[in-house]
């Protein structure tokens, strides 16, 4: 007997088994999938929109044939023929379930839309951008001297700004001659000059003076979120931030998974180039609008990105970066016309630089901290962690630096966690778990109020409470550790152990009740076993690689730590020395960067020297490769244990005393009259 078609929905990975003709909003509903509707599934809202994915899925398990959902119908059409439908777009309440399928919310279609976090921070930057503008008068045009106009703003130019060469496009001057006769000759010209020439590239021009001024994009291109920050090209103010959901993740959450569907797909890797180079251009107009700017005033753009996201950015196959010996296809800085990057809601002869790579492994963005935090030039060792589904990983001092990337996976976003999602409204980001009555407070995205605090329910009315993003589950595991609740192999204790009722059962093991609103239509939120898992195994991949480079080092504690990303904005140091996803150093030594990647794309936007100052840096950098190292699996195993199997912490024991209970004594996962204190013997 055939089974029922599987329905397989990213970004949350929820999934389940639905009868042929089911509308995807009816799966979607019945999985608790965050799938938008107002009008109640008559096609008339839009708001339930979903992306389809073809071809074969080895994450999901899952080949989806072209006829997987029913064909396009009348009502879509009208829809379409109305207000537009972007391509490849289905309505989730008119398309139904006729095979398996990956079905994709894009964040347009969330209730609960993503709270992008990766915030520009304040940093004082040396204004030296590669395009400014020049106001220049212009000889006019004489019949007994033959000259072109380009040729007479050029000699200006070198006149009165000493700019020897300059070089336009077949469409600026298409513009120049009614630009020019309109200001009288006098004109402002934006030139583009790389520090690698002294060609300088006419970017625009406009009559007389202008003063609405020149704009550049800082894009952080990560694996689950695109962030970007639109800054003055001649302040260096950030006048929006802004980002949006990687639509990438509907082939796959982690990079591998990526790079196999690229493998697996012919033409996969084209269709994840399209896919990101819509997104940016939907970011870049949705950032010039709410900053009010006209979208041709965005004259260039900086990239920073992991290397799979850097070779699909540029229409590369990511393949050779699946295998040994990862081979990227260029390791150097590129500078590029934005066009050759789809980039078409920005000035059509905007320039894109993207920062160098320093390996296979270890991208753009993990060269963009470094010219942000400065690790070469740090008098003690410091280690800078940059956390997000691949975390970059630097050591240095002013003596030497070292580099790596390790696989910590989506968990650390919300992802693969059972009543986890990305950072919006409504979800549980900080936790607090009472070690004597083991009862739970906490906070959720977008009140600033605990729970236990008077006017939180009326705060959180409009939002509810939805689930837990990545820095709650976080919070909620080092905390179940403080309090008893789960011992130094992950193990949640059961209630007679506990002496809680809050320690649920759940098939063989245990969960920790957070809150449970099922009586209200309300969702149950839980940290289970596997959620403690999937933590477990990024926390012990991220320390592992700072093992690594402590290695090669040849030491065996570093003196202070750097918290990099949204992520690491966002955790307490007590949390994440709690969890041992960080080397033991006093509390007070570690600190937070923000977005640095972020703040390492803005430097490079506006000071053209910084450009040259990475290309160098990064060529001197060490790099370390995880991915082959022996060492690596034996120190990824002892970092599962919370904090660490074998590594003292004894900064934190100064502060944190960690309860000393074990609850493996037998099938029931933490019962016994011990109260579950007692290990069970190993037999002979």
């Amino acid at each position: 007997m055939s089974q029922d078609p599987l329905v397989v929905f990213t970004p949350s990975g929820k999934r389940g088994r639905f009868a042929k003709g089911t509308p995807v909003l009816t799966a979607a509903r019945q999985l608790g999938v965050d799938l938008d509707s107002v009008c109640g599934g008559r096609g008339i809202c839009s708001k339930c929109q979903i992306t389809p994915s073809y071809g074969e899925f080895s994450k999901h398990g899952v080949t989806v044939a072209d006829d997987a959902l029913s064909e396009w119908n009348a009502v879509e059409q009208r829809y379409d023929d109305k207000r537009g439908l972007k391509p490849g777009r289905r309505l989730g309440c008119q398309a139904q379930v006729m095979g398996d399928v990956v079905i994709d919310v894009p964040p347009e279609s969330q209730v609960h839309r993503q709270v992008v976090r990766k915030a520009a921070s304040a940093r004082v930057i040396d204004m030296d951008p590669a395009t400014r503008l020049y106001f220049v008068e212009v000889e006019e045009p004489d019949m007994h001297e033959p000259t072109g106009d380009l040729e007479r703003l050029e000699r200006a130019l070198k006149r009165e700004w000493d700019i020897p060469e300059i070089r336009a496009e077949s469409s600026l001057l298409s513009k120049l001659q009614p630009t020019l006769r309109k200001g009288k000759f006098q004109v402002t010209v934006a030139l583009h000059k790389s520090h690698t020439d002294d060609v300088a590239r006419v970017i625009d021009i406009w009559p007389g003076l202008h003063e609405a001024g020149l704009y550049g994009l800082a894009i952080d291109l990560g694996s689950t979120t695109v962030a970007a920050h639109l800054t003055d090209l001649d302040t260096g103010e950030v006048k929006a931030s802004s980002g949006i959901m990687n639509p990438q993740i509907r082939f796959g959450e982690d990079l591998m998974s990526r790079v196999s569907y690229s493998m697996m797909n012919p033409g996969g890797d084209q269709e994840m180039t399209c896919a990101v180079r819509d997104a940016i251009n939907t970011l870049a107009e949705e950032i010039a609008k709410e900053a009010g700017i006209e979208p041709h005033l965005i004259v260039e753009t900086v990239f920073v990105c992991n290397p799979v996201m850097h070779h699909l950015l540029l229409g590369i196959d990511p393949v050779e970066l699946g295998q040994a010996p990862f081979a990227l296809a260029t390791s150097d800085s590129v500078a590029m016309p934005a066009r050759e990057l789809d980039l078409h809601a920005i000035n059509p002869r905007a320039r894109t630089y993207i920062l160098p790579c320093i390996a296979g492994h270890v991208g753009a963005d993990a060269a963009a901290v470094a010219l942000s935090e400065e690790p070469g030039k740090s008098e003690d060792l410091v280690l800078v962690v940059d956390v997000g589904t691949n975390a970059e990983i630097l050591l240095g001092d002013t003596s030497r630096v070292l580099a790596c990337s390790s696989p910590t996976g989506p968990a650390f976003e919300g992802a693969q966690i059972s009543s986890g999602q990305r950072a919006a409204p409504g979800a549980i980001e900080a936790i607090q778990i009472d070690p004597d009555s083991k009862e739970p407070r906490f906070r959720v995205i977008g009140c600033e109020k605990w729970s236990d605090e008077e006017g939180f329910d009326e705060e959180t009315a409009a939002t509810g409470i939805t689930g837990i993003c990545g820095s709650g589950i976080i919070e909620a595991v080092a905390e179940l550790r403080m309090a008893g609740l789960m011992d130094e192999s992950g193990l949640i204790g059961s209630a007679e152990a506990t002496g809680t009722a809050r320690s649920v059962p759940e098939v063989r093991t245990h969960a920790y009740l957070i809150h449970d609103a099922t009586a209200d239509g309300g969702p149950r939120i839980t940290v289970t076993q596997g959620d403690i898992r999937a933590i477990q195994l990024a926390k012990s991949a991220l320390y592992a690689g700072a093992r690594l480079l402590m290695d090669e080092r040849g030491v065996d504690k570093v003196d202070r730590v750097v918290l990099a990303g949204a992520f690491g904005a966002h955790i307490s140091p007590k949390h994440a020395m709690v969890l041992g996803m960080i080397p033991d150093v006093p509390l007070e030594k570690v600190t937070s960067a923000g977005n640095a990647a972020g703040t390492g794309a803005r430097i490079a936007l506006c000071n053209v020297a910084a450009r040259q100052e990475i290309e160098r840096v990064v060529r001197e950098i060490t790099k370390v490769e995880t991915a082959i190292e022996p060492k690596f699996q034996d120190h990824f195993v002892a970092a599962n244990a919370i904090p660490h199997k074998t590594d003292p912490f004894p900064e934190l024991s100064k502060i944190v005393p960690l309860p000393n209970v074990s609850f493996n004594t037998g099938g029931d996962g933490g019962g016994g009259e011990d109260g579950g204190r007692r290990r069970r013997r190993r037999r002979a």
